[in-house]
């Protein structure tokens, strides 16, 4: 199947119409009268069908507009006879077609009585009868079939002519002399409606049959095989019912299958699927063969071919024709069956009790096999009707070449030898019907017939034959030159843009003139037919057979359309009316196109994708015959608003499932391939989303739908774009809703997103991963984005206030008791499952694998953070928690260090060794009652220390994540700019040559040189613009320094917050005391190791390490317990145990003061090359100072 989605590409060949109904019979001269007085009542024929089909078409397109129209509701309302008016100026044209109507049915009134008259004048009595007569017409049913049934009776053998009619129709329906299939189920209902006709109180088709007349058995085959033809739009008919309806038929019941109950096997369209793409695929690829040298390389109309090449171009295009015709003819009779037969809720368990006729007959009357095999069928015939439409030059050379040799060969050369026999004979009126043929359609080479001919004396060849040179033309007959009278002048000669259409008279007439030849039975006792040789009449019967597709295939271009014309399967008139003005319009839910196009939308299935958009061009089809043969406004306009929703929804559908199947597999791709195979191994399969060919629909640029080009691809890639915005968003929101150990998952929705844009990209135009990001983080313009908001207002409010950190497993875990309440978050929207991870498999499977992640926040949430943040989110989130160090600085802790040295001790000397730990411990206790239970000390005072060293922790976990991610960057950049490590170098070996070889190894990847060779101006100047932090080999001045720059801030702050007392330094101690005499789990449970570092910062920062280690309480009693070694219960506290948390607080408190000495060295060492100068005030007298 051809991946090009696209409308029929039409020929731009002029094309003018030459069918003039035999209004060129009389042109014809050379012809025998009496086929030239068939033409004429052919042509009246034709008129009265054609007027006939108006009248179908006004009655199938009719919608009453009566219900619309208010009623008076008595005879004393005040606006009764302006209701009157506006109905009878309503009525009017309504009424009007109506008489028409009705006077057309009747043959011998001529006459058409307006409806103004009927309308306004009903007093008149010639107006009063015509009223009764239209409602008599109106309501009698099969009114029409009645009066032609009883007229036709009166004519004596009438049965006679219908007996030859109908054996026709069966003679060409058996040898499939059709075409189109409106001509296959018209010599089907031809059949019915004669043998309807035939039987009745004159005669009787049975007797007719016993006398061979007719052959019912044949008939009753073909209508076993084809039991529902359309008849109407979707109106249909079950030929069995006019056997049904037959005068006889009751007491000859048994002899007919076709009215018994059982469905043909013609109607199970999976059953023929195999034939139809056996026969697809062949025909396809000797197609491709002829395309391909004929159109693709465009040598087919400029090379003279051979008349078997014409030949066979000339059966390539007919048996093309013949299969689209079976095909379509076979998707409408399925449609017109299954309109007949609808289901009901017993049948399909989906069917719903209070569903519509028509719902019952389209919407749940199809399998999910059938559909799809209605949809590929569809693409078929309109695959291949592109493919044609598109050799339709080559196919129209080889048509008029094919033809004109045919005709010629046959005239000049197969017809010599019958007319030697006739004019041996005498055979005057043979003599006469092979001249007139002869005369009609020969093109002799010198512009006239041979004189010396020897079959025009009933003479022999002479033993060197008779040299007849036919000429070859690339021309059709055309009859509109025949009023010329020149043999040449019957073909019109002017080549590609001649008309093909005006061939019917005179194809009419050597068919005709042929027929006369080989017909079994005329007027007379003896036929034509046995004046002529056996082989003659086998000749003459298959060039007859051979031209009854000449007319058709002259006009390849309509028999194209006729023959994939599916309109039908849109129009619903009849059922419309059903509901008696229930229903205006039918919703696109009950529309054949839309049911066929969702059903592929709603089952996903890869195999049928790329046939999405054929059922869509159904639409073009009914709207091309609600212009061309209804010719009727309102219903094109139904049939566009219909496509403007469907295409709508389609759009949306089709937008949503490619989004939601590259999230998937994106999902899929990023999915840990461990723990997939670890689910695998417990029975869990993630399947990855199985592979769909939407490739071929993003390339469809120019989708013709009503005349309009559609941009497909333009459509999807907005929604598409949006989707992605909104999955941006929905990723983000997300975030917001949860606390901060979800920003390891958001890290992971953004990459899904990112590898999702990626794939998208190659399909369809976005806009940069990066400006969709920073839109739905709202950073395009702000200095900071969501997630850096969200980030510092859950540091804010939920990280320092509720999380402890452990030193051993280097982690925040929420305190087991928490001293305020967890903040109140938004609850994240409810959106389908590819806004998240792709699918609900997926989804589940990441939700498993990040749960892992939310109970704490360590390493990977602090590397999420430095990636997600960059540099100047960093900056910002620094800052602000500087601001509530400071804070609590100079609020709650400040406050409770003023109270707590008013209440110290003013002497609190360390007791000697010789008390012993026991009398060292009461020692303290007695001294340190009142501040050991200060009930607020291990509240509020350790709760703002444990946020303070929260915050100091922070700092210093980003500094050691963002060093991380800097080195990754430069090394991962080092190659592009030349920068390589130091290589091993074994003895013998030179460091000078390792290294070129390595330099000119990595010489390609380096990119500088590259810019200046070969980059714009505008892209050279911006390599001057890298920052340091990729240029430089090493850690730069520029790269952010959170920890150092924090303790900097936290020292400023405690040297201008904290007030200058020796009773400062003793403070820790305090603290210290206060811990260790606790139960170490509940402390370490309650404040983690963040209050440590609150108050080993405070210690080195205010330069009291020194006499904290020499001075400390706990340090003291920890040294004498060691020497004693004594284990006593000094105040309900275990003095061992006591020892061994001081010991444990110590070691704590020993790393602390290393890494904060190690940093604060740095810092020192980095600026100790800048000039420091102090400035002092000048000095104030003291009289001055207290004046001031």
């Amino acid at each position: 199947m051809s991946g090009r989605l696209l409308a029929v590409l039409t020929a731009a060949i002029v094309e003018a119409n030459f069918d003039t109904n035999f209004e060129d019979r009389n042109a014809f001269v050379t012809g025998i009268a009496r086929y030239i007085e068939q033409a004429t009542v052919h042509s009246s024929m034709n008129e009265m069908l054609e007027e006939g089909h108006e009248y179908a078409v006004m009655l199938y397109t009719w919608r009453s507009c009566s219900r619309a129209i208010p009623q008076v509701k008595c005879n004393e309302q005040p606006n009764r006879v302006e209701i009157y008016e506006k109905t009878v100026e309503v009525l009017e044209p309504e009424v009007t077609k109506l008489m028409k109507f009705m006077y057309f049915q009747i043959p011998l009134s001529q006459e058409v009585v307006q409806a103004a008259q009927f309308l306004r004048k009903m007093a008149d009595p010639q107006s009063i009868q015509e009223s009764q007569n239209l409602s008599m017409f109106l309501a009698n049913h099969n009114r029409i079939t009645q009066c032609l049934h009883q007229q036709l009776e009166v004519i004596p053998g009438y049965e006679e002519l219908l007996a030859d009619i109908v054996n026709i129709c069966v003679d060409y329906y058996e040898n499939k002399m059709y075409l189109t299939p409106s001509e296959k189920h018209m010599l089907l209902k031809v059949m019915g409606f004669g043998l309807y006709l035939m039987d009745g109180n004159v005669s009787n088709i049975y007797k007719l049959d016993a006398k061979k007349r007719i052959n019912l058995s044949k008939i009753d085959k073909f209508f076993k095989q084809l039991q529902v033809v359309p008849l109407f739009g979707d109106m249909q008919i079950e030929l069995a019912r006019y056997i049904k309806t037959s005068a006889h038929y009751e007491e000859n019941k048994s002899k007919w299958t076709c009215t018994q109950s059982s469905i043909s096997p013609q109607y199970n369209i999976c059953e023929q699927m195999v034939q139809i793409r056996d026969d697809h695929i062949r025909f396809i690829s000797e197609l491709a063969r002829y395309s391909n040298s004929e159109v693709v390389t465009g040598s087919g109309l400029d090379s003279q071919k051979s008349d078997e090449e014409y030949r066979e171009l000339f059966d390539l295009a007919l048996r093309g024709l013949q299969l689209l015709s079976k095909w379509s003819a076979h998707v409408m009779e399925v449609y017109s069956w299954k309109l007949v037969h609808p289901t009901d809720k017993f049948c399909n368990k989906d069917c719903p009790g209070t569903a519509e006729e028509y719902e019952r007959a389209t919407r749940y009357n199809y399998t999910s096999e059938e559909k799809f095999a209605f949809v590929e069928v569809i693409a078929m015939i309109k695959g291949l009707q592109v493919l044609m439409g598109r050799m339709e030059s080559v196919f129209n050379q080889a048509i008029r070449n094919t033809i004109y040799a045919a005709l010629q060969d046959f005239a000049q050369v197969t017809l010599r030898e019958p007319l030697r026999q006739a004019v041996r004979k005498k055979k005057n009126v043979l003599i006469s019907v092979l001249q007139a043929i002869r005369k009609t359609i020969c093109d002799w080479e010198g512009g006239r017939e041979p004189p010396n001919d020897p079959c025009l004396r009933g003479e022999k060849d002479p033993k060197g034959g008779f040299d007849i040179k036919v000429p070859r033309r690339a021309v059709g007959p055309s009859s509109t030159q025949a009023c010329q009278w020149s043999p040449r002048a019957l073909f019109h000669p002017t080549g590609g843009t001649q008309g093909r259409r005006g061939c019917r008279s005179l194809l009419y007439m050597v068919r005709t003139m042929l027929e006369s030849l080989i017909a079994d039975k005329s007027g007379s006792k003896k036929t034509l037919r046995s004046s002529l040789d056996g082989p003659i009449v086998l000749a003459i019967e298959d060039f007859h057979k051979q031209s009854f597709f000449f007319t058709h295939l002259l006009n390849i271009s309509e028999a194209l359309q006729q023959c994939c014309d599916l309109s039908q399967l849109w129009f619903r008139e009849f059922f419309l009316e059903l509901t008696m003005g229930r229903r205006i319009q039918f919703p696109i839910e009950m529309s054949m196109p839309w049911i066929l196009t969702d059903h592929i939308l709603e089952t996903k299935e890869p195999s049928m994708m790329e046939y999405v958009l054929y059922p869509l061009d159904l639409y073009n089809d009914s709207a091309y015959y609600a212009l061309t043969k209804f010719k009727k406004q309102f219903l094109y306009d139904e049939i566009e608003a219909e496509v403007n929703l469907c295409f709508d929804q389609f759009v949306y559908k089709l937008a949503d499932q490619i989004f939601a199947y590259y999230k998937a597999m994106a999902g899929s791709v990023l999915l840990d391939k461990r723990f997939r195979a670890e689910c695998k191994n417990y029975g869990v399969i993630i399947p990855y989303p199985p592979s769909n060919r939407y490739e071929t629909l993003l390339k469809q640029r120019h989708v013709q739908l009503l005349g309009r080009s559609i941009d497909l691809n333009r459509l999807i890639t907005q929604r598409i774009s949006a989707a992605m915005y909104k999955s941006l968003d929905q990723a983000i929101s997300r975030f917001e809703s949860e606390d901060l150990t979800s920003i390891v998952e958001l890290e992971w929705l953004l990459e899904i997103n990112r590898l999702t844009h990626r794939l998208l990209c190659k399909h369809m135009t976005l806009d940069s991963f990066d400006a969709m990001f920073r839109e739905a983080n709202h950073n395009v313009s702000a200095p900071y984005g969501r997630i850096t908001l969200h980030v510092f207002w859950e540091l804010n409010f939920d990280f320092l206030p509720n999380y402890c950190y452990n030193g051993s497993t280097n982690r925040f875990v929420r305190t087991a008791i928490p001293f305020t309440q967890e903040p109140q978050r938004d609850k994240p929207a409810n959106v389908q499952p590819y806004y998240l991870y792709g699918s609900k498999p997926l989804n589940i499977a990441y939700s498993h694998i990040y749960s892992s992640y939310r109970n704490f926040v360590g390493p990977p949430h602090f590397k999420t953070i430095c990636r997600l943040l960059g540099y100047q989110g960093i900056a910002v989130v620094m800052e602000e928690l500087l601001k509530i160090v400071k804070s609590l600085l100079q609020g709650t802790i400040l406050q409770y260090v003023k109270t707590l040295i008013e209440v110290m001790p003013k002497i609190c000397r360390l007791p000697r060794h010789e008390y012993g730990s026991p009398g060292i411990l009461e020692f303290f206790h007695h001294q340190l009652k009142d501040i050991i239970e200060y009930a607020e000390l291990k509240t509020d005072v350790f709760q703002s220390l444990r946020e303070v060293g929260n915050a100091i922790l922070f700092c210093l976990l980003i500094e050691q994540a963002l060093s991380q991610e800097e080195v990754c960057d430069l090394l991962h950049a080092a190659p592009f700019q030349n920068i390589l490590p130091r290589v091993y170098i074994k003895e013998g070996e030179r460091l000078e040559v390792r290294m070129k070889r390595l330099e000119a190894k990595y010489a390609p990847l380096h990119l500088v040189p590259l810019i200046e060779r070969l980059g714009t101006p505008q892209v050279s100047t911006l390599k001057g613009k890298v920052p340091p932090m990729i240029t430089a080999s090493g850690t730069s001045e520029s790269l952010l320094l959170p920890f150092p720059v924090s303790t900097l801030e936290i020292n400023r702050e405690l040297t201008h917050a904290l007030p200058q007392d020796e009773a400062l330094s003793r403070l820790p101690a305090l603290a210290s005391c206060s811990l260790c005499s606790s139960p170490l789990p509940s402390s370490r449970q309650c404040f983690g190791d963040g209050l440590n570092w609150a108050g080993c910062s405070i210690i080195v920062l205010l330069g009291q390490q020194r006499r904290f280690d020499l001075f400390d309480f706990c340090y003291h009693l920890l040294k004498v317990q060691r020497q004693d070694g004594k284990d006593e219960i000094i105040k309900n506290v275990p003095l061992k145990k006591m020892a061994d948390r001081i010991r444990k607080y110590q070691i704590l408190n020993n790393e602390v003061f290393a890494i904060l000495n190690k940093y604060m060295k740095s810092v020192e060492t980095d600026s100790s090359t800048v000039e420091h100068v102090r400035c002092f005030q000048p000095p104030i007298h003291q009289s001055l100072a207290t004046t001031c």
